[in-house]
């Protein structure tokens, strides 16, 4: 079994170091932060500063994904993958023994842009490597990593807060752990000689951008803004609503379990119902978990709305990029650009206007109601694009 876990060219080994490569460009460098968000904010972080430094922290990641889809020589991607890893390692680090806000702004900003080159550019190798007919499912697995890195560093983090450590005591911790995982992360996503591939190149047509695809970048758009609210704050959301004063990071738990089957639950759904109708009803999921808060203090639907919230956003971006890989057809890389392009610009946006209505009116009612307005407004569009729609099997 030890042999086969360090075989380089077996499917499990290439799953598990896949897998392992999203807990730290993910879990690490990008979600530790908001199970840690109530801890830093009692003695250090201020929920302006905080907002701002997600909103770059997403703004790294949307220059590394963009970067990302361009670099096409699997060789090159080796190196990115392995350079986002060190990065994600050395950026977490440094949270630990500095409270110079200059250095958690470069920090935040180079853990956005590595957590893009351990995920999207490691997608793309565990892709590669994967010997099997059908990777459906594989990569459905691999996807649900997410869910796996929300519930491991929050656990960590939690575990080491609940040992009388500090939140900077956790990121030490989560910086070995990471450490650790990265050694067999890197050792199994690489290749023991030089690839040599053939690229087939497409003449990039214009005629791709339907009205229905541009409807559908829109929608993006406001997926972009729903999932990063709480990607950023829910753990303070929960804890500032009256009785419910350290529930935060249970729910954040709710988050992560919710995460990790919902990938290959949705792509399930839309390869049945097509998936359009299921983009649709995934959102509205989400817009009621984001709502929730806003209008009840009760613990059990609080905790509905992480489970909402994790059972719908990482199979959100999977489902708008299977959608916009087969409507792509031969020209995929400048949709996908022009996708993760819209779901990075609401990620960025929407940290900025939460701490405005935050500070403007002392909680965080204002900032969810603009979000579910505005992935409201991304299911009325993916509705009205519904006559547009040509293949009404998507």
């Amino acid at each position: 079994m030890i042999n086969r876990l360090m075989d380089r060219e077996d499917n499990i080994s290439i799953i598990i170091a896949g897998m392992f490569a999203v807990i730290i460009g993910l879990g690490v460098a990008r979600f530790a932060f908001t199970s840690l968000l109530p801890s830093m904010l009692s003695d250090y972080l201020t929920i302006t500063f905080a907002g701002v430094l997600a909103s770059l922290n997403f703004a790294g990641y949307l220059s590394g994904s963009i970067l990302s889809i361009f670099i096409k020589d699997i060789n090159q991607k080796v190196l990115l993958f392995r350079g986002g890893i060190i990065l994600a390692i050395f950026s977490t680090i440094v949270l630990a023994y500095s409270t110079n806000d200059t250095v958690w702004v470069i920090a935040r900003v180079i853990a956005g842009f590595a957590g893009a080159m351990a995920f999207v550019v490691g997608s793309a190798i565990v892709m590669m490597k994967l010997k099997m007919q059908s990777k459906t499912k594989a990569m459905g697995i691999h996807f649900s990593g997410i869910g796996f890195s929300i519930l491991t560093t929050d656990l960590i983090s939690r575990y080491v807060l609940s040992s009388n450590g500090t939140w900077q005591d956790s990121w030490v911790v989560l910086t070995f752990f990471a450490a650790v995982l990265s050694l067999y992360s890197m050792y199994i996503l690489s290749f023991d000689k030089k690839v040599n591939q053939n690229t087939v190149k497409h003449k990039f047509d214009t005629k791709i951008f339907t009205p229905f695809v541009i409807i559908l970048i829109m929608a993006y758009f406001a997926e972009g803004v729903g999932f990063v609210v709480q990607a950023t704050f829910l753990p303070d959301i929960i804890n500032n609503l009256p009785g419910l004063e350290g529930y935060g990071n249970l729910t954040w738990t709710l988050v992560g379990l919710a995460g990790i089957p919902s990938c290959i639950i949705w792509m399930r759904l839309a390869h049945k119902y097509g998936s359009v109708n299921i983009i649709i009803i995934a959102l509205f999921l989400q817009m009621i978990g984001i709502l929730i808060p806003t209008f009840t203090n009760n613990l059990y639907l609080n905790f509905l709305s992480g489970i909402f919230y994790g059972g719908t956003f990482v199979g959100l971006v999977a489902l708008f990029m299977n959608l916009g890989g087969q409507l792509a057809k031969h020209n995929p890389v400048v949709l996908m650009g022009a996708l993760t392009t819209s779901y990075g610009i609401g990620q960025v946006i929407a940290p900025l206007y939460s701490v405005y209505f935050i500070d403007l009116y002392g909680n965080y009612d204002y900032a969810l109601y603009l979000t579910a307005f505005i992935v409201l407004g991304g299911i009325l569009l993916l509705l009205f694009a519904k006559r547009f729609q040509t293949d009404k099997s998507l």
